[in-house]
This record gives C-alpha cells, sequence and structure tokens, in this order.
C-alpha cells in the first residue's frame, strides 16, 4: 500500500512515527498522523494551523485528560522512548485512517494517495477519536478545510 502513496503523503508518515515516539506513545495514532502533516507547508496551510501550535493543544488535551484522573501533568516525566527503531504499530482508528485514504483514491480513480485523501480522511473521523479532540481544541472549522481541499 505504502507505494502507492505521493512522497509527501509518504514523509507524512515518517513524521507521525517520529511524533508517537517523541511523545512516548506506544502506538502511532490518527493524531500522530496529525502533527506528522503539519511538518508539511501545505497541510499546515490547508488547515491553517502550525505545528507549534498543534503541539500545545495536544499537551493542553494530554493534561487535561490526567488531570480528569486525578494527576498533575506537572508531576509526572516524560517516558524515554528510543526515536529510531521499532516502528511503533498502528492504531485501529490510524488503520481505518488509511483504509480510508485508499478508497479516495480509488473512488477517483487515482494513481497515488495524496495529503489531500490524508486530510479528508483525518476530517472524517467521528468525535470521540483523538484527531477529532485536537481539531476541536485547535478550533479547525472542517466545513472551511473540506472547501478548501475541493
Amino acid at each position: 500500500m505504502f507505494e502507492k502513496f505521493a512522497g509527501d503523503t509518504r514523509r507524512i508518515v515518517g513524521y507521525a512515527m517520529e511524533e508517537a515516539r517523541s511523545r512516548g506513545d506506544k502506538r502511532l495514532g490518527t493524531e500522530h498522523l496529525l502533527l506528522g502533516a503539519l511538518h508539511e507547508p501545505q497541510p499546515s496551510a490547508v488547515l491553517g494551523i502550525s505545528l507549534e501550535d498543534a503541539h500545545k493543544a495536544a499537551s493542553r488535551l494530554d493534561a487535561a485528560a490526567l488531570k480528569a484522573i486525578g494527576l498533575e501533568a506537572g508531576d509526572l516525566k516524560g517516558a524515554s522512548m528510543p526515536t529510531t527503531g521499532r516502528k511503533p504499530p498502528f492504531s485501529s482508528g490510524a488503520k481505518e485512517v488509511m483504509a480510508n485514504m485508499v478508497k479516495q483514491a480509488m473512488g477517483q480513480k487515482s494513481r497515488q494517495i495524496t495529503t489531500s485523501n490524508l486530510l479528508v480522511a483525518l476530517l472524517d473521523r467521528e468525535e470521540h477519536d483523538p484527531v477529532s479532540a485536537l481539531l476541536e481544541e485547535l478550533k479547525v472549522d472542517k466545513a472551511t478545510v473540506r472547501a478548501r481541499l475541493g
């Protein structure tokens, strides 16, 4: 499947793996795919957000989740994860995003899976998905982004 990814889309998946590792996560989730996309200028421009702003929003969401179970983020140290080596497995949500990307590309009769396919697949995630929470925290207007994507 990855051989059908456009060059920037392939890089984004690599960035997403780096994001998962750097955040100390054992799985690559939908939120990591969004963070990975923001390493590239086109998705950042289409979404109207920067990688730095997304990192801050993800940290706020993490702190709120910890606080909900009685922990303060300041009391915890980040997990040290290797930045190279074993690839983190994809979460079920990230696998669904990948499948949706392929379905979109096939529906468009495209030979390549593009960054636009990735962004639409991320926008399609349901409310309970981590990427939806991150997009909401960033105040991304999904309808506006869809219009930009054409």
